[in-house]
């Protein structure tokens, strides 16, 4: 079966917009990232994971693309702009894809623009509602690389950007095209603020994950895009499974089946045991519901004895981005990483007693050598699950 190669990878996120910064908030023995701001909650103060890096945007973008999340998106292509502009000479325009993952779009330039409305005020110049399409940034790749093959998004909440990448690897299976762009994009927006604190989902302090006295999340935004292709890399996605469980708008099946059963798919899809897996990225969202059910679908399917951590009280949820950054913290967990160090679950260490205990990782934990494999999941509103298997050979 073809193997599908992730061959570069960059991401911007609360932990900064270089893989050194990256790689060493990842490891390092204090949490970072995710910070004290009302700046999208003027007098309502909230852990969220913000991008403080300044995101210019080109003078020639046109305004129907010049909105936030389209700012992280190139800021995440930058580093990668060499390689994607050297598969699209080799193998041409229309062999080239680009798949995204996204939720919000240019949402919180939308909602400045009907304000201004709604107080009686005319539209700001330039204003076009397709800024909020959802296609928008995948569109604005393309247009920045030339790309003439499959262009299009993906959005299904939080597990977005784990369907952009395993689309991404469909494609290239199939034969469809030579390489693809994939990964996802969220930006911060009061509106989305807003929905989760309707749902009393968000928590004020930093996030706690697997704590008995977990509050809820804290949203973050970032984008994270990788170089696909046949040609061996650094990392291979070597699975990746897909479910929907369809049992609530919002609320995951409580028993986790339909995560167990996309966790068991990737594993099955990468060819490896559950043993095998050295380090699961939790979707780990601190939500009452979400780590009970995780909890028991990883119990179930990997076992309580594998490194387990989410990064999000690092990087906060960053929605549609959530699941391509997470799949670039397991890229750090596989490149470079001799000793196996391991992404630190930052929580207050009071378990819950209802869950099953699993294998949280310490400041400092390593395998004591290089990481083989790990499993990434992403699970998203409306029962729509995600899991991916990165493999360093």
């Amino acid at each position: 079966m073809t193997a599908v190669w992730l061959q570069a990878q960059s991401c911007v996120s609360a932990l900064g917009d270089s893989a050194e910064d990256m790689r060493t908030a990842l490891f390092a023995a204090q949490p970072s990232g995710v910070a004290p701001t009302d700046r999208h909650t003027p007098g309502r103060v909230l852990h969220l994971g913000c991008v403080d890096t300044p995101l210019p945007l080109p003078a020639a973008l046109p305004e129907t693309q010049r909105c936030r999340s389209n700012a992280l998106l190139l800021a995440a292509l930058a580093p990668l702009r060499a390689a994607a502009d050297a598969a699209v000479a080799r193998f041409g325009p229309a062999r080239v894809a680009v798949i995204v993952g996204i939720s919000t779009a240019g949402l919180d330039e939308g909602l400045a623009a009907l304000k201004l409305r709604l107080a009686g005020g005319p539209w700001p110049a330039g204003y076009d509602y397709t800024l909020q399409e959802m296609g928008n940034g995948a569109q604005c790749v393309a247009r920045q690389l030339g790309v003439r093959g499959p262009v299009y998004t993906i959005s299904t909440a939080c597990s977005s950007s784990a369907k952009a990448l395993a689309t991404g690897a469909r494609l290239l299976r199939t034969g469809v095209v030579d390489a693809v762009i994939a990964g996802g994009a969220d930006a911060l927006s009061g509106f989305t603020l807003a929905g989760f604190s309707a749902l009393d989902a968000i928590s004020a302090d930093r996030c706690n994950p697997m704590s008995v006295n977990r509050a809820g999340i804290n949203i973050g935004e970032g984008a994270a895009l990788f170089l696909m292709g046949r040609d061996a890399g650094p990392v291979r996605l070597a699975g990746w499974g897909e479910t929907a469980d369809a049992h609530h708008m919002s609320a995951p099946e409580p028993g986790g089946r339909g995560a167990a059963e996309a966790m068991r798919r990737a594993l099955d899809r990468a060819g490896i045991a559950a043993r095998e897996v050295d380090y699961v990225n939790l979707h780990g969202t601190a939500t009452d519901q979400n780590d009970s059910m995780e909890s028991r679908a990883v119990a179930d399917v990997v076992g309580r004895e594998t490194a387990a951590s989410s990064t999000k009280p690092l990087t906060g949820h960053a929605l549609g981005a959530a699941g391509a950054i997470e799949a670039a913290i397991a890229w750090h967990t596989l490149v470079d990483n001799p000793r196996g160090l391991l992404p630190v679950h930052w929580w207050d260490g009071v378990a819950d007693p209802a869950l099953p205990r699993l294998a949280l990782v310490a400041p400092g934990m390593a395998l004591g050598r290089a990481a083989r494999h790990v499993l990434s999941n992403s699970f998203a509103f409306g029962g729509s699950n995600a899991s991916l298997v990165l493999s360093a050979e």
